[in-house]
């Protein structure tokens, strides 16, 4: 607080100047004013509420600060304009406005950066500091609207508008009064409670007019400058103290709640030191009387990992994590976590080998009292065992059994694994999408769990069980969690899985005891690099004669013991199997098949609970009312031939298929059309057909002028199906070719073979399922490719009985073949 006596002279601004080298608090000082006669006021004298100014004044913008009338205080000048305009006005008696920033970045205000109510103000003094700082002295008199900029050089000049009444009130109001020292009184509480010895205390104490009072708070409170602003703006000098009294709550409910946050994370922080003390002395007492648990728990698992059979480097890995645990704080949470990853290294088994039968026909019996046919499977398993007895190698072969859905490759695992005598895990992999599935998390993120590999080893709890991965096909590869599939190379690739790194085990641990066997319905989908790793082996669909035999000797027995029967309280005769067979399922397995016995044998449940009477025999004649209507008799085509209608043979997820050709004409200028929901591996065969049909026309008896006249439409029946690929070509050929002569096909016959521009005919795969579809469909002779003669070499003689194959190498061959 500043006291001068009778005049404004530059004994004050020494003083305040001073103030500021100091550094003591002179962002917005208010100096207080004895009357400059004996009359006169002293609130006048600092408001001067009817200032004698121009109607078009400078303008000095002001940024991080707003300007009250009553209050003096000194601000940094740096723009050019500003600095001329403090140098012209200074100590010459000038009102200037001074109108605080709306935006502080802009460097040349308009008058859209400016607020429209300011402060008219003078300039005392210009100071300029010892480091090329200039600091103006401004004294605010009374608020006054600003108009437009009328000028912007050498400085801003703009029109003054009317004056506001809240500074300008003659009397204050005993209300207005009682809300001043409200405010006065809570403002300095708030101020003690942050700083009792604050310099502002001493000098709100010291002042004596109530105007002064409000506008000096409103310069010092720490708010937002919109809100000083508002504060400037209030129509009543009543409404700016109620708006102070209801801030400074709010700043008080702040402060307390900051208070109370610090309060109690001291308190936190206390009992946390207090809990760490004690446990140190309890640890130092524990000691002193022989040994805390914790302690016997860590010497007790110290001496596990000295009898483990692990390598060295995991020794010291181990010991050093032991280190590390028994320097963890028991209290802290890392000491849960730590301590579970070592009993985790403890759990797995590291070179635990279990027994292995070497019994060489009690395996071969074991695989036949559970698994029907199969054989070359079979063969391959007692190789391997043979192999790994002659031998003592640890490293086994790593299989993948591939087939059809029901075909019993899952169930194929694990009887191996009793052949075998080992223990059995199986994982199944479909769906997965993350790369940590396989390899496991880290340890540094909450709930880190190793793999499933590592995991599935702890379940064995030996080092060489017989690992099933059960869908490896349908593992989501190449994703933004990883490629599983990827990953899956280091587990399957017998050179590397010696040395499998999982992310939470942290150590190499070694998989090359294991026997590994993947299962797969295709291997299309399958990373070529992960095929190389493996053995792969086809698990066939199995014909009539094997489904009937499966069906009588292992699901038959099985769904009447699932359903409360004894085997022989009722039978199935071929002749109804038979019929299942046919007339209700269309697969290479037999899920579907036991599904249908299963529902056979619920029927006579029914009739024993009701009293019913029964046959012990299952007949033909039951299945219609038990079943319901065949499902599965499109396969098969009539005896008629018929005009453009081919029989073809397709491969799809669930095994082989028929695959019915049609096309028609009509009149019109040549065009192909084509139905059926075709693929465009599909479509291009089918351009393929009728290009070389055109090209050939007369060698294959047809008119080159039909082509001018008449449309072809290729149409392959159920369109609610999509169909794809090459090996329809063939069959297309024929049925177009059938259409323009109108020669009928034979209904004896089926074919598959891709076909090329050049008139040649070229293998196709999955001619296995092909031939047991063409059995199932009553069709007698096969066309096939020359080259798809050595798969038909391959299958056993079984499942070519009652058929006839015909090899071609082009395609006008297979005319005189089946065109009657």
């Amino acid at each position: 607080m500043f006291h001068l006596q009778h005049s404004m002279n530059n004994n004050y601004i020494d003083e305040l100047f001073h103030e500021m080298v100091d550094g003591d608090r002179v962002a917005s000082a208010m100096i207080e004013v004895v009357p400059m006669s004996e009359n006169g006021n002293l609130e006048d004298f600092l408001f001067d509420l009817n200032p004698d100014c121009p109607d078009v004044i400078p303008i000095l913008p002001m940024t991080g600060n707003v300007l009250f009338p009553g209050t003096i205080t000194p601000i940094n000048v740096s723009r050019t304009s500003s600095l001329k305009l403090l140098h012209n006005v200074a100590e010459k008696n000038i009102f200037i406005g001074v109108v605080t920033q709306r935006n502080d970045v802009a460097d040349m205000p308009e008058r859209s950066d400016l607020y429209d109510v300011g402060c008219l103000a003078q300039v005392v003094k210009v100071i300029e500091m010892p480091n090329n700082e200039v600091i103006g002295i401004l004294r605010g008199c009374s608020t006054f609207m600003l108009g437009d900029i009328v000028s912007t050089t050498p400085f801003i000049k703009g029109q003054r508008l009317a004056s506001f009444t809240a500074d300008m009130m003659p009397d204050i109001t005993r209300e207005e009064r009682e809300s001043i020292k409200i405010l006065v009184r809570k403002y300095i509480a708030f101020l003690k409670s942050l700083n009792p010895n604050d310099i502002t205390i001493k000098t709100l104490r010291e002042i004596r007019g109530p105007r002064m009072l409000v506008n000096f708070i409103c310069s010092h409170v720490d708010i937002d400058i919109s809100f000083k602003q508002q504060l400037l703006e209030m129509p009543t000098f009543n409404e700016r103290v109620l708006a102070l009294i209801r801030h400074i709550k709010d700043m008080e409910s702040i402060e307390d709640l900051r208070h109370e946050i610090q309060e109690k994370t001291q308190v936190s922080m206390d009992r946390q030191q207090r809990e760490y003390f004690l446990n140190q002395q309890m640890h130092v007492i524990q000691e002193e009387l022989g040994g805390a648990s914790n302690d016997a728990e860590i010497s007790h698992m110290r001496e596990q990992g000295r009898n483990k059979k692990w390598p060295d480097e995991v020794l010291r890995h181990f010991e050093v994590e032991m280190d590390k645990l028994q320097r963890t704080p028991q209290a802290s949470p890392d000491y849960s976590v730590q301590l579970n990853y070592l009993k985790f290294m403890l759990d797995l088994p590291w070179g635990v080998r279990g027994e292995v039968n070497s019994d060489i026909d009690k395996a071969r019996r074991r695989l036949d009292s559970n698994h029907f046919g199969l054989e070359k499977v079979k063969e391959r398993i007692l190789e391997m065992m043979a192999v790994l007895n002659l031998t003592d190698q640890r490293k086994s072969p790593v299989l993948c059994l591939v087939g059809a859905p029901g075909t019993g490759k899952t169930s194929l695992g694990k009887s191996i694994a009793k052949a075998l005598g080992r223990e059995y895990v199986r994982v199944a992999l479909g769906g997965i999408h993350d790369e940590a599935e396989i390899r496991g998390h880290r340890r540094t993120y909450v709930g880190a769990m190793p793999g499933r590999i590592i995991n599935g080893m702890l379940k064995a709890k030996v080092s060489n069980p017989v690992f099933v991965l059960d869908e490896i096909d349908k593992v989501q590869a190449n994703n933004f969690s990883g490629d599983p599939m990827a990953a899956l190379l280091e587990v399957l690739d017998p050179e590397q899985n010696m040395a499998f790194h999982d992310n939470y085990l942290d150590v190499d641990y070694d998989l090359s005891g294991v026997l590994f066997i993947a299962t797969a319905n295709s291997i299309s989908s399958i990373h070529p690099a992960l095929v190389d790793r493996m053995e792969v082996i086809e698990v066939p669909g199995y014909i009539m004669e094997e489904k009937i035999q499966i069906a009588k000797q292992y699901l038959a027995p099985r769904q009447l013991k699932e359903n409360g029967f004894k085997r022989g309280d009722f039978t199935f005769p071929v002749e109804t199997l038979r019929h299942v067979v046919e007339d209700y399922t269309r697969e290479s397995g037999v899920r579907q098949l036991e599904k249908m016995i299963a529902k056979l044998i619920r029927n006579r449940a029914v009739k024993v609970l009701a009293g019913e009477e029964f046959s012990k025999k299952i007949l033909p004649s039951e299945l219609k009312p038990i079943l319901g209507l065949p499902i599965h008799q499109s396969e098969i085509r009539g005896p008629e031939p018929l005009v453009a209608v081919v029989t073809g043979l397709a491969w799809t997820q669930v095994g082989g298929t028929i695959l019915f050709i049609e096309a028609s004409t009509s009149k019109g200028k040549g065009n192909l059309t084509m139905t059926g929901n075709l693929g465009d591996v599909m479509k291009e065969s089918a351009t393929l057909a009728f290009e070389y049909i055109k090209a050939n026309a007369p060698k294959l008896g047809i008119s080159p002028d039909i082509f001018e006249t008449l449309n072809i439409h290729i149409h392959v029946p159920e369109g609610a199906t999509p169909k794809d690929g090459p090996s329809a070509g063939i069959t297309m050929f024929t049925a177009m070719v059938s259409a323009f002569t109108r020669r009928k096909v034979r209904a004896d016959y089926a074919m598959t073979g891709e076909i090329t521009l050049r008139g040649s005919v070229t293998p196709v795969g999955g001619i296995r399922e092909k031939i047991l579809a063409a059995k199932r469909a009553g069709i007698t002779d096969l066309i096939l490719c020359e080259d798809n003669r050595r798969d038909v070499e391959d299958i056993s003689q079984d499942y070519l009985k009652g058929l006839s194959f015909h090899y071609i190498k082009e395609m006008s061959e297979v005319l005189p073949l089946v065109l009657i």
